[in-house]
């Protein structure tokens, strides 16, 4: 029985905790110690041996060599940083070795898994002369390396008569990895030389040579053919560990050179990973597994015999972790029962450690077969617990926490809702889940009363009440009491009971138009001391109304929670439900809502048969989205169409029952895309995915070439044009036409084909056509399957010729700096056609080539000619023009255009208004003497309102008229010379005017307000 100092104290230490709530935890390892192999003479002398751990408080540590505490206090050369162990200025002797690691808090200890620390390095060769090796032609030698003192694995090659010539592994030579040898299986006169055993050590890098080992050949003649024998091979017993590269080595000496192979003496087959290395010398196994165990046997064989050897691979592995040990906590006086479980080769056994020590098994503590238990528990057993595993190969360590609770009870944690509401009729539990080390006892209370089991009143052994068929009289206060041998506790609730809510407006089941908006309602009535939440949830997912904001919206006070669902889509159809959640209850209520929308794509639209002007469509129905498919509307397009064309169709209606439809009206030889649109009550729905391209059948063209003409050409043609018939009507492959022409009341038809489909002109020539002579002409048209209808027929002139006369009496005057005005009379009648005149015009004579050319249509015998230089001399002649072209020109004249007008415009503008009457002054503008001569003034005055400019024209430098004054004003003021206008003035806006106003145009004015009148001058405005 626990003294009661003891059991003061655990409480208060119990009690404290509970207050602070202070966690402790054990060491757990986050790095462990990992084997370390070092050159011996590395750089950096140092080396670290890491170690971590977690818990609470930080953990300390201690290392320990070889089973021996490492005194860090005495140790130059070690210190820690952190947990990791770190040695400095190594050395081999006193640093070699198994270390562990230890880590410690209040709570407990724990140790490292074990760790070596070993040193590479490779000794110098002795610095002796090599005996040299006779042997004779034929014979078989071995070069034996002897490697210095080492440790660290090594490599060998062996150099030919210096470096670089290594010596290459072949079947007659190998190198032994194991040995370190030189093995010839037979000697050749090639093979006499010096021999140098090359060592590395593949940890220190260093790398030394042997004295050389020279091969000399005897003279007492070759040796014969003999047996192989085997100089390399394996152990008998070879063990390997579990995942490890197995090597195995077998080499003959033999004459002729023996040929090398292996099996398993089972008979198993080799897996595939089994490699064979340096011409059969070497087996090579990976990643060694239990299966690959066995005798392995190594076959040597050539024409004298054959020799053998065998021996078994063992496996072995190191313990690995089945089942391991968790944290636990218990109640004090309760029982432990851990179990850890290990693999291994040998089979491992187990031990256990309390706090880094071996743990007993005696009295309360069992153990067997890595089972640990102990009964009873007491605060003594706190610690942290490794379960050790450890075979002849290795050893492992698992760790767990033992925390044994000793506590009162307390309700910290878990205590009774303050108010817990229930429905009346409902079933009512109240839990009583205390903290208590070792469970308490509990009993139950409605005020004063201590409740005893009753038909509607049930007790539970873990100290749940509940209560049954609850009803008004059941409210109170309720008091849970729990009571162990460390004290007591209590935690009290008060219970109230409400009427049952009842849902007074509900959604009802309704088929609706995609596009359109509702509200299903969802209204309640319900006990006003609840707290009541409505959530909707639409085919079993939870309607998210942030996200889904776009369409869902819940309208509605506390006691409704309607959905509004706006612009509903076809995805929108399906079931809704409308949950009601109080304080004491969840009710739900449903509705099926049909979404009807146009009819979904059909699909699988296909081309089952097509003619040269039919094709015979299937299809199969898409989805009617809420309402039957009324029916079917076929569209088709082809390279020639702009975008999807409806289409005629037998029969001419297509309705929602029928699945195939005969397209009519097609053309001929044309790839053809179909597609179906369904329709229903609401409307047209999507079209299906285009059909394949189907090209239809060919045919005779059925269209014949339109707008047959022409005319023109030269002198004895005939030119005929048409427009051609689109490559769609041409109704098949080899296409053409057939061009028919005769004179006008002639009979016989002459005839002319051409092949080219895209040809829209063709000329007959032949002298004897008189020049503009009447011709029928009629254009059809032709493919491979035969000739179409021609067009009707049209009248078409042959060429005519050129006019043969000149135009005479031509004249020229200048009428301005940029424009000449140019006469002739026009010509008598003449054999020829005259249908116009075309004038030309040339600066300079003697490059007439620089023409410019006006042509004018008709009889007018005068053009004026524009876009001229100014001051510069023109030659200028006229020709008359048919169809056939120009004939003869006019002798050329010449003349000179008048100089350009003054560049300056008029300045200095000023202006006065007196009521109506406007004045303008300006200064006189003087010309240059490269330009014409002022001869008056342009005065330009446009009105805003009518949009239209009236011109002034005045020899003088002012000018007087009458403005309206309703109206705005722009006016302008230009010089006018026999080189034309000037440039104008900058323009000069007047506004609405009714009073006197002044203004000068040579500089911005600020604007004058007045009554109902705003005039201002602004400069720097476009006309």
């Amino acid at each position: 029985m626990m003294l009661l100092w003891k059991r003061l104290v655990l409480l208060s230490i119990i009690g404290c905790l509970a207050e602070e709530e202070l966690i402790f935890r054990g060491p757990r390892w986050r790095t462990e110690p990992s084997d370390l192999i070092l050159p011996i003479n590395s750089p950096d002398q140092e080396a670290t041996i890491r170690c971590d751990a977690d818990g609470s408080p930080t953990p300390q540590y201690r290392w320990s060599l070889n089973g021996t505490l490492i005194d860090l206090g005495s140790d130059y050369r070690r210190h820690m940083s952190g947990g990791s162990l770190i040695i400095s200025s190594l050395d081999k002797d006193q640093d070699t070795g198994i270390y562990q690691c230890t880590a410690f808090n209040t709570v407990g200890t724990i140790l490292s898994r074990r760790a070596s620390l070993q040193f590479a390095y490779l000794d110098n060769f002795k610095a002796q002369t090599r005996n040299a090796v006779n042997v004779r032609e034929g014979q078989g030698v071995v070069l034996l390396c002897g490697p210095p003192m080492h440790s660290g694995e090594l490599t060998f090659a062996w150099i030919f008569n210096g470096y670089p010539y290594f010596v290459q592994q072949d079947s007659r030579r190998f190198v032994s990895q194991e040995t370190g040898s030189l093995y010839i299986a037979k000697v050749e006169p090639s093979d006499v030389g010096n021999y140098t055993c090359v060592v590395n050590n593949s940890i220190t890098r260093l790398k030394i040579l042997s004295s050389p080992t020279p091969l000399v050949l005897r003279n007492d003649g070759a040796m014969g053919e003999y047996e192989p024998k085997i100089e390399v091979h394996f152990a008998d017993t070879v063990p390997a560990a579990k995942g490890s590269v197995v090597k195995l080595e077998c080499f003959a000496l033999g004459n002729p050179v023996p040929e090398i192979s292996w099996r398993r003496t089972s008979g198993v087959p080799f897996p595939s990973k089994v490699k064979m290395k340096n011409s059969n010398a070497v087996l090579e196994i990976p990643n060694f597994q239990q299966e690959d165990t066995g005798t392995y046997e190594c076959v040597v064989e050539n024409s004298r015999g054959k020799n053998a050897a065998r021996g078994r691979i063992s496996f072995h592995a190191k313990p690995h972790w089945l089942q391991t040990a968790t944290d636990t906590s218990l109640s004090i006086e309760e029982n432990l029962f851990w179990e850890c479980k290990a693999n291994g080769k040998p089979k491992p056994s187990f031990s256990w450690l309390k706090n880094g020590e071996n743990v007993m098994a005696e009295g309360r503590v069992q153990m067997e077969n890595g089972a640990l238990s102990i009964a009873a528990l007491n605060l003594s057993d706190n610690g942290m617990y490794q379960c050790v595993a450890e075979n002849k190969h290795g050893i492992i360590y698992s760790s767990a926490e033992l925390m044994v609770l000793a506590s009162p009870p307390s309700f910290s944690k878990n205590p009774l809702r303050a108010l817990l509401k229930a429905r009346s009729g409902s079933e009512v539990t109240l839990e009583c889940k205390p903290q208590a080390s070792p469970p308490a006892i509990s009993l139950w209370k409605k005020g004063n009363d201590i409740l005893q089991k009753t038909e509607r009143i049930t007790l539970l052994p873990n100290g749940t009440l509940k209560i049954a068929n609850v009803s008004r009289k059941d409210a109170g206060s309720y008091t849970c009491i729990a009571k162990n041998q460390f004290g007591t506790a209590s935690t009290t609730g008060r219970l109230l009971i409400t009427e049952p809510t009842r849902i007074t407006l509900r959604p009802v089941n309704m088929e609706i138009i995609v596009g359109e908006s509702i509200v299903l309602p969802c209204q309640i009535a319900c006990d006003p001391s609840l707290d009541v939440s409505f959530s909707w949830a639409f085919n079993g997912q939870l309607i998210d109304f942030q996200r889904d904001g776009d369409h869902f919206e819940r309208v509605g006070g506390s006691i409704s929670g309607d959905l509004m669902i706006r612009n509903i889509q076809l995805n929108h159809g399906g079931k809704y439900i409308c949950v009601v959640d109080t304080d004491v209850e969840s009710l739900s209520v449903s509705a099926i809502l049909v979404v009807k929308g146009p009819p979904g794509p059909p699909d699988t639209v296909a081309v089952e048969e097509i003619t040269d002007s039919t094709a015979q469509l299937s299809w199969s129905p898409g989805r009617d989205n809420g309402s039957p498919i009324t029916g079917y509307i076929i569209q088709a397009r082809t390279a020639f169409t702009v975008g999807w064309q409806a289409v005629g169709t037998v029969p001419e209606v297509v309705n929602g029952n029928t699945l195939t439809a005969t397209v009519v009206g097609l053309n001929a030889w044309v790839e053809y895309e179909f597609r179906v649109v369904g329709r229903n009550s609401v409307g047209m729905g999507e079209p299906s995915p285009a059909s394949a391209r189907t090209r239809t059948e060919d045919a005779m063209p059925d269209t014949a070439p339109t707008d047959v003409g022409g005319g023109g050409g030269t002198k004895s043609e005939l030119v005929i044009t048409w427009e051609p018939v689109p490559e769609e009507l041409q109704n098949g492959e080899g296409f053409g036409y057939i061009i028919a022409f005769r004179p006008l009341g002639a009979v016989t038809w002459t005839r002319a084909v051409i092949s080219t489909p895209g040809v829209a002109r063709y000329i007959f020539r032949n002298d004897t056509i008189p020049p503009f002579s009447p011709f029928d002409v009629k254009v059809g048209a032709y493919n491979n399957r035969g000739q179409g209808p021609f067009s009707s027929i049209a009248t078409v002139f042959s060429a005519e010729e050129v006019p043969s006369v000149a135009p005479k009496k031509v004249w020229a005057r200048s009428v301005s700096a940029t424009q000449i005005e140019f006469n002739w009379e026009a010509l008598p009648a003449t054999p020829e056609r005259v249908l116009g005149y075309e004038v030309v015009f040339w600066e300079d004579d003697t490059k007439p080539d620089t023409v410019g050319k006006v042509r004018i249509s008709g009889n007018s015998t005068v053009v004026n000619v524009t876009g001229l230089k100014a001051n510069t001399q023109y030659y200028l002649a006229v020709t008359a023009f048919n169809t056939a072209g120009t004939g003869p020109q006019s002798p050329p004249i010449n003349t000179t255009t008048k100089k350009p007008p003054p560049g300056q415009p008029p300045v200095n503008i000023e202006w006065t208004m007196i009521g109506s009457l406007l004045t303008l002054q300006w200064d006189p503008v003087i010309a240059m003497e490269i330009e014409s001569e002022v001869t008056g003034y342009l005065v330009l005055l446009r009105r805003q309102r009518y949009n239209d400019v009236n011109t002034i024209l005045t020899n003088k430098t002012t000018i007087e008229f009458t403005l309206s004054a309703n109206d705005n004003y722009l006016i302008q003021i230009k010089t006018l010379s026999d080189g034309g206008e000037g440039v104008g003035s900058e323009p000069i806006h007047i506004y609405k005017l009714s009073m006197g106003a002044r203004g000068s145009g040579a500089s911005p004015l600020s604007p004058l307000y007045f009554t109902a009148v705003l005039i201002s001058a602004l400069l720097g405005c476009s006309w």
